[in-house]
Parts: C-alpha cells; sequence; structure tokens
C-alpha cells in the first residue's frame, strides 16, 4: 500500500516504489538516496538537506535491518518511531519514503550477500562480526530498488561509509557517494538515535568521547604527531569516567583503516565505547575544519 504525508509519498513495496522510479527517470530526475534506520534525529535531516542539494527526488529509506545486528545486540530493542519519522520526513522535503517490513526486503532464505574481503576485520568489523556483511547486503539491494544517482551517508559511521565507497568502486555501481560531516549535539555529542538510551549522568559521561578525540586533535595541532602518544593521551581522558568502557581508541589511515604510526592531515581518529549499557561510536578527521 502506497500512502501521502503532505505530499509525501510512504512506499512498503519494492513493486511500489518500481513505478516511481521509471517515472522520475523518464522526466530526467537526478534521484538522490538516504538510507537510515529511522529513529530520525537532526543528523539524519542535515543528510536529507546534502541529497536535496544534490539531487532533484530525494528517497529516504527507513529500515531497522537484522542482517546487521548480532544475536547479543539490540535489535529488538533499537527505536522505532515510523510515524514521528515521517512528519520529519515530510518537514525537511523528503519526495518519498520506502519503509519495507523486513518481510518484503528479505522474502526468500539468503543464497547470496555482500561480504567484504577488507577494510572490515579492524574496529566495527572486530566488535560486531558479520555486521559489515548485513550493512553492504541491505546497501546493495537499496541501490537495486531505488537505481539513484547520489547516495549520503554520515561520517560518524566512518567505516561503514569507506565499505560502501568500496563497493560502489569494486561492483561498479553507477552512483556518486556523499559522505558528510558528523552532527553534534550542543554538548559535543554525535546526534545518534542510541543517545536516548543514555541515562543523565551516562550522558555527562560520554561527553569524554568526542573530548577526547578533540584533544587528541588539538595536540596534533600542537605538533604531536606520534599516534601512540595522541592514542594515551585520549584515553587518559576516558578513563576518568567509570562508566566509559573503551572498546578501541584509534589513529588510522583514511583509506585502508590501518593503524598509523604517524599523523597527519586527513588521519581519522575514532573511537567505540560502552557507556552503561549503550555502545557508542564517534570520529574527527585530523585536519578538518
Amino acid at each position: 500500500m502506497t500512502s501521502t504525508v503532505s505530499g509525501m509519498q510512504t512506499v512498503h513495496r519494492i513493486a511500489e516504489l518500481r513505478p516511481l522510479v521509471r517515472d522520475w527517470r523518464r522526466s530526467g530526475a537526478r534521484i538522490a538516496l538516504v538510507p537510515t534506520m529511522g529513529a530520525l534525529h537532526e543528523g539524519h535531516l542535515h543528510l536529507v538537506d546534502a541529497a536535496r542539494a544534490a539531487a532533484d527526488v530525494v528517497v529516504m529509506s527507513i529500515f531497522v535491518n537484522p542482517l546487521q545486528f548480532g544475536p547479543s545486540e539490540d535489535f529488538e530493542r533499537y527505536p522505532r518511531d515510523l510515524e514521528g519519522d515521517l512528519r520529519k520526513a515530510e518537514t525537511r522535503g523528503v519526495d518519498a519514503v520506502f519503509a519495507p517490513p523486513a518481510e518484503e526486503m528479505y522474502a526468500h532464505a539468503r543464497t547470496v550477500i555482500v561480504a567484504p574481503v577488507a577494510l572490515a576485520d579492524r574496529w566495527e568489523g572486530a566488535s560486531r562480526p558479520g555486521h559489515f556483511a548485513g550493512v553492504l547486503t541491505v546497501v546493495a539491494k537499496l541501490f537495486n530498488i531505488v537505481q539513484p544517482d547520489v547516495a549520503v551517508f554520515g561520517q560518524k559511521d566512518i567505516q561503514q561509509a569507506a565499505l560502501i565507497r568500496a563497493m560502489v568502486r569494486d561492483l561498479d555501481i553507477p552512483l556518486t557517494v556523499l559522505i558528510e560531516p558528523t552532527v553534534r549535539d550542543t554538548d559535543g555529542l554525535a546526534l545518534s538515535s542510541r543517545n536516548r538510551y543514555l541515562s543523565p549522568e551516562e550522558r555527562r559521561q560520554a561527553q569524554l568521547l568526542p573530548r577526547a578525540l578533540h584533544e587528541m586533535a588539538d595536540a596534533y595541532a600542537g605538533g604531536e604527531v606520534r599516534a601512540l602518544a595522541l592514542v594515551e593521551r585520549g584515553r587518559a581522558i576516558l578513563a576518568t569516567a567509570p562508566l566509559v568502557r573503551v572498546e578501541y581508541l584509534a589513529a588510522v589511515d583514511p583509506d585502508r583503516l590501518e593503524p598509523v604510526t604517524f599523523v597527519e592531515e586527513g588521519t581519522i581518529l575514532a573511537v567505540a565505547a560502552r557507556v552503561g549499557a549503550t555502545r557508542l561510536i564517534d570520529n574527527v578527521i585530523v585536519g578538518a575544519s
């Protein structure tokens, strides 16, 4: 069934979206896709703004993808608010929302998945085995369904963005991937749907994640280029927060995501930690404004 919110079309079935895509293509419209798992916040809506600037038609997908959650992760608990998301998407100028049920995206037993052969063994890949195969599989499906000219992702999920760019390159998918800077709340915390899980005290301590990254970047700007020294500086900051359990804190190459010995412009400083029961990730790019 296709429904409409103030002119914005909401589609739940692939067979209903494909005629829309054909019509847009026939009209010569340039299509942008913003893939999300819903629970929209200003970070997602910033991606919509970037998509609107890059294309004539903006499609947002809202789908909590079961393939990218491990057995001990928060799939059932992941926040869902489709009606609220539709209102936010409409006010930001989204033309169509594709919000399929799981049985629509995965109607049959899986025979084929898209699995990375590089870039996925460290960091998020080590912490969440199988996660990136789930991400790349669903993103590849969305690219085939929507056939966008442009797809927009956020820098906060930097390893995901790097892998999606690699998939587009290696599989010759004819689209451009845009990576937009992380949007932060007034306290510096990177906007995330999972932030709502944090208690007031957990949120206060979670603010040390961006603080550690920015102090590492400031130390580099002050002349420290040794990655180990910068990481030790960041870990010392995070060690002052008893509710923060660091999974990784690293300085990595922006292309291969391998650890570096010396930091330079463009190096990614990345962190993942559990704050209470909530897992958060963040990163900054050295030298980025």
